[in-house]
This record gives C-alpha cells, structure tokens and sequence, in this order.
C-alpha cells in the first residue's frame, strides 16, 4: 500500500514522517535540507510511490522541483490552511508538524498549489529587485526634498536629471548643507544606474517572449507589466475561466453571508502584490492617458458615472487580468473596437 509523508522544512534540517493508509506512524526522523537527500531517505523508507507533502515557503520551489526530478510525486500544501490542522496538536515540535502534514496528504484535506518553475522564478526576483530599487529611489527623493524645504529651499516638481540640476543649483547657495545632501545624490544616481541595467534586462526579456509581446498589444500594458503578468499565471490553463484569473490577483471583493446577513467588502488583495498594482496602473493609464476608443475604456467610464473613479479603476484592472488570460488562451491580439477600426 502508498505511503504518505510529511515534510517539515527548516533551513539546516527537514523533518520527515511516514504515516499508512490507517493514519498509523511508520517512521519519522530528519536529514540534511537538500533534494538529493530527502530523495534517497523517501525512497528508501516509504518507496517511490510515496506521497509527500510540503508547506509553502521560501525553499519550496527549490526542494519541490529536485524532488520530482529525482521521481517523487510532490504536492505542495497551503501554508495558510495546513495552520488550522497543525494547531490542533498540543505540541508544536518539527517532528509533529511533519506527522501533521503527512496526516493531511493522506487525508485529501487540502488545495495543491502550483509551483512554478524556476525561470519564472528568476523572472520574479528580477521584477521584485527592480521593484527594491524603486522604492529605495522614490524614499531617497522624499528624504533629500525634505532636507532641503527645512532651509527653505524648493527643488520644484522635475524628476531624474532634473531633479539633480536643481538640487546642485540649489547648494551651491547653501555649502554647509552639502556635506548632507551631496552624498545622497551621489546614492541616487547609482541607484538610478542599476534600475537602468534592471530595465534593459526587462526589455530583453520580453523581446524573446512572445506571450509578452502578445499581452502588449492591450492598452495600458507595457514590457513591465506583460513580464508581470507571465511571471504570475505562468500556465493559462491553471485556470479552467478566464474570470478566475481576477479572484487570484485579490481584485475580487471579499463577502461575508451568515444568515439573513449578505454584505460585500473590499477587494481580497490577496496574491501577488505586484501584479496587482501593475493591474491598476494599467487601468489608471487606459483611464487617462491612452487617447484610441475602446469599449474597455467606454465600460469603465460607465461605472466612473454610476459608483465613482476609484471603483471603476478597480474592476478595470480585473477586467484587464481577464482579458489577457483570453488573449494568451487564444493567441490573438487584443481586439479594439469597431469603430476604431474603421476609422
């Protein structure tokens, strides 16, 4: 009969438990944190068709991809929803959590989740450190801005090289704030310089994707936010509708019924972050700044009317999620309207 085995992941050490098909404990111990190892102690304590499970987290991809390479069947468990069950236990202990884990792979008591490769992984890390970088930018601008308005000095609303001229401009009536505002800039500018490099990499990318290329031809979506959007769903047909791609992103509102109570809330804003607020900067642009009639826009600015801005840039960008899943599924370009068209 399979086993099942649960996988309690640490960074030196991963504890492991083997349970039957009864529930009873077959063998539990530990071993080094690398694929190749866990590999051969599943194999030869619970046989190659043995079930594992392991919570998301950091390591996951690295130790779910070596483990089915190696042969294993692998599910990945929802941290989130294994919590309830592992909290059952008195005890919280590496070795219990494992017990617990293989517990619910044998049960069924769970939501695989999809793991995604690891090119899509390096994708994301390198959206995610343009996006460090960006942030730091956009902190040390405010900072050096309110340096200056202390000593009344205004470096006006200009950006980049602008930005620069002005604040050297202005110290050079004020020396004794230079020893404090120069090393900043200098900081900025190198900052400046690797969201640069960060940049070219983007544009490689996407110039050898064609998905991104394709997921372009939307408004409001540009090389950033197709990289994005790939990285995030990664396979179209992890969704069986295209509308599922909205609740994903946490651009769905939560609801709460009990009774004669029905009420809807926000939007969930769980997933990816990232991806979220790439969404709604593409609906803000679809909004304000792409000039060529749709009927994406037109929809849009028919609920502007009826619940107001903020509403209607929300389910713009849920809508934008849905209409690029369709697009990828299909593998044709974004369709503008009719009237566009002929004229």
């Amino acid at each position: 009969m399979p086993l099942y085995v649960g996988l309690d992941v640490s960074q030196k050490t991963t504890a492991v438990c083997v349970v039957d098909q009864q529930g009873r404990r077959h063998w539990r111990g530990a071993c080094a944190t690398d694929p190749s190892a866990i590999a051969s102690l599943v194999r030869r304590r619970a046989g190659v068709d043995a079930k594992v499970g392991v919570e998301t987290g950091s390591m996951t991809p690295w130790l779910v991809h070596g483990l089915r390479d190696a042969g294993l069947v692998v599910v990945c468990l929802d941290a989130r929803r294994v919590k309830a069950a592992l909290q059952m236990r008195l005890n919280k202990t590496d070795q219990n959590d494992a017990e617990g884990l293989a517990q619910v792979v044998r049960t069924g008591w769970y939501r695989a989740v999809h793991v995604k490769s690891l090119d899509s992984h390096r994708a994301r890390s390198l959206l995610g450190a343009r996006a460090q970088l960006v942030g730091m930018r956009t902190r040390l601008i405010n900072m050096i801005r309110g340096v200056l308005k202390t000593f009344g000095m205004l470096p006006g609303s200009g950006r980049g090289r602008q930005f620069e001229r002005h604040v050297e401009s202005l110290l050079q009536e004020e020396p004794q704030v230079t020893t404090i505002v120069r090393p900043l800039l200098n900081v900025l500018r190198q900052l400046e310089e690797q969201i640069t490099t960060f940049d070219k990499a983007v544009q490689r990318q996407v110039r050898a994707d064609p998905t991104c290329r394709l997921l372009m031809t939307a408004p409001g979506i540009g090389a950033l936010s197709s990289l994005v959007y790939v990285s995030t769903v990664e396979d179209p047909q992890r969704f069986s509708r295209s509308r599922s791609v909205g609740a994903h992103l946490g651009l769905t509102p939560r609801r709460y019924q009990s009774g004669e109570i029905d009420r809807s809330g926000r939007i969930s804003r769980c997933g990816d972050g990232l991806a979220r607020t790439l969404m709604y900067e593409a609906a803000i642009v679809i909004l304000h700044r792409v000039k060529r009639a749709s009927h994406l826009r037109d929809w849009a600015l028919a609920i502007a009317q009826r619940a107001g801005p903020g509403k209607a840039r929300v389910a713009l960008a849920r809508k934008l999620s849905v209409i690029l899943h369709s697009v990828w599924r299909s593998g044709e370009p974004f369709r503008w309207s009719t009237q566009t068209q002929e004229a």
